[in-house]
């Protein structure tokens, strides 16, 4: 597995030949899948640097009616086509945790519905496709019907879909709000992670009142169990990108190369805590 940067994710918002000289300096191995070039000249970019690529959004919206969902279906095998001659073979996406409209049963049928034919593209191009189910209580308060807001459920629907090329975005920080352990993580392997994302949670905060939008920098205060869950990735033979989103709004407010150079150290220390090799 590899230390990797996603820009948007800590406020980096410059043009990607920038953002990867950026990631370069502060040390990451990858980098998230940028736009803006074309894809050979972007395909350079990242080698003229010795960055790897990350993963690219899924950029379909079927959380939204079908109208919307069949416009981004008809576009994807062209942005997947991209993506592939980038050197991309990784693509991610979340699922929202709660309707007020759908069963849990419905729900699932619909995610399997349209998630299928979205793979499937993705596969006809070498590229797996990243499920990421989202943790929180406070996601779900309120709302009618929970939908997959755990790893099991997740799986399941994984299964669902069917297209051999559907797998986890494992994010310990939901993996922390749905309380999960390392015994959990011991039932995946390298063929169901497809990419990753890494953060902390504020302390003095109990699990079921932690807010999605409210994290932390990787080892920022020990909340959560990052040495362990790196080490759990590192022991199932997980080969991918570890991104961090830590959600915090200061990084926002500071130069870029000062965000890279502190979102690279933060990653770098846990790294070390769990004895990787970087």
């Amino acid at each position: 597995m590899f230390r990797n940067l996603n820009p948007g994710a800590v406020g980096i918002g410059v043009p990607a030949a920038e953002a990867l000289a950026l990631a370069a300096a502060a040390g990451f191995d990858g980098v998230d899948l940028l736009g803006g070039l074309p894809p050979g000249e972007l395909r350079e970019l990242y080698a003229s640097h010795g960055l790897r690529v990350g993963a690219m959004g899924l950029p379909v919206e079927f959380r939204a009616d079908q109208a919307a969902y069949e416009k981004g279906l008809a576009a994807l095998p062209a942005a997947a086509a991209a993506a592939a001659a980038v050197g991309c073979s990784r693509c991610a996406t979340w699922l929202k945790p709660a309707s007020d409209e759908l069963s849990y049963l419905d729900n699932f049928r619909l995610h399997a519905q349209r998630l299928r034919p979205v793979a499937e593209i993705l596969a006809d191009h070498g590229i797996r496709l990243g499920l990421e189910y989202v943790g929180p209580k406070t996601s779900r308060d309120g709302r009618r019907y929970e939908f997959i807001h755990t790893l099991p459920q997740l799986l399941e629907l994984c299964g669902a879909i069917g297209t051999g090329n559907t797998g986890l975005l494992l994010d310990s920080w939901h993996w922390y709000t749905a309380h999960e352990t390392l015994d959990d993580l011991k039932r995946l392997d390298n063929r169901l992670v497809v990419q990753v994302h890494i953060n902390d949670a504020p302390a003095g905060v109990p699990v079921d009142e932690q807010r999605d939008n409210v994290r932390d920098l990787p080892g920022a205060t020990g909340v959560i169990d990052l040495a362990g869950f790196l080490a759990a990735l590192a022991g199932m033979g997980y080969d991918g990108p570890v991104t961090p989103e830590p959600f915090r709004a200061d990084l926002r407010q500071s130069p870029p190369a000062a965000v890279a150079r502190q979102v690279g150290s933060a990653l770098t220390k846990v790294w070390h805590a769990a004895r990787l090799a970087v």
